[in-house]
């Protein structure tokens, strides 16, 4: 019996499953019109699921993407230190044109305390091929571990650095000045340490929580540890059977679930216009299984 068999179905919703244990599609619903209990159900198949994708949104903008964001959960200012220029300060927009790229496997601001629990995604401009965006389930690739693999990493932290993709940027960019993040400045992208494994804090499964674009390494190992064991476990996390590739049509909207998956965007079309607006909700401090 495959995993998602065993969820309760999202009432309401016309959901299409992707592949027996991850992601899905939803059709015919406006995402500005939602019910109170279609979004609650909208929430739950979001746990359950770990990324959603809706078509047909062409009347969402950006006030309005914010506003559904608001009805999920608590909406953060786009980026801890990224400044996106003439948009609403909860956006975050990822303009090929002003390098805005995402093709390095990761997961949103692991670098902050409390990373974002979930990420909506809206396309706003899209090259007429490419630039697919791929998701990996974090969950899935651990119970997929062997058990002896799994008890170790069991006991692990990690160090996510943001400092490797956007110190450059607070310094020269920003001036060393970034954006009220949670009642903070970012002056500085000061190391912080979550857990390798990640309890889910509504369904409780445990997954992998390390990512190539902000973990810099397993704490309290040697580097050459640190370095393999990440490597064995990025490798496994994105084998295809743990991914699914989502090809955008103007319209398209995607909702992922940050604590249970990584994603990649291809970037695969040359000098061709890209731009992407996305928001995310406020998340909480990630817990291991030692203190879950």
């Amino acid at each position: 019996m495959s995993i998602l068999s065993e969820r309760p179905a999202a009432t309401g919703l016309p959901i299409t499953p992707l592949g027996p244990n991850f992601g899905a599609e939803l059709h015919g619903i406006d995402l500005g019109r939602l019910d109170d209990d279609q979004v609650l159900a909208l929430r739950e198949a979001l746990v359950a699921y770990k990324v959603l994708f809706v078509r047909g949104q062409h009347g969402l903008d950006d006030a309005a993407q914010i506003e559904f964001g608001r009805r999920l959960g608590e909406v953060t200012v786009g980026h801890p230190v990224h400044d996106s220029g003439d948009v609403a300060p909860e956006v975050y927009s990822l303009d090929s044109q002003d390098n805005g790229f995402a093709d390095v496997w990761h997961t949103d601001v692991t670098f902050v305390r409390r990373p974002p629990a979930i990420s909506v995604l809206r396309a706003v401009v899209l090259p007429p091929t490419g630039g697919d965006t791929n998701w990996a389930d974090s969950q899935l690739a651990y119970e997929s571990l062997s058990p002896g693999l799994r008890a170790h990493i069991d006991t692990l932290t990690a160090v996510h650095d943001g400092s490797r993709e956007f110190g450059y940027y607070l310094a020269q960019r920003r001036q060393g000045q970034g954006n009220l993040w949670e009642g903070e400045v970012f002056t500085s992208l000061t190391p912080v340490e979550h857990p390798v494994v990640r309890v889910h804090p509504e369904s409780g499964r445990k997954g992998l929580f390390v990512n190539p674009g902000f973990t810099s390494h397993i704490a309290g190992v040697p580097e050459h540890e640190s370095r393999g064991l990440l490597d064995i476990l990025y490798a496994h996390l994105t084998k295809p059977e743990h991914v699914v590739r989502h090809r955008w049509q103007a319209g398209d909207v995607a909702l992922w679930d940050n604590r249970s998956t990584a994603h990649y965007a291809n970037r695969d079309y040359g000098d061709q216009h890209r731009v992407m607006h996305r928001i995310t909700l406020q998340g909480d401090v990630p817990v291991g299984p030692a203190t879950a």
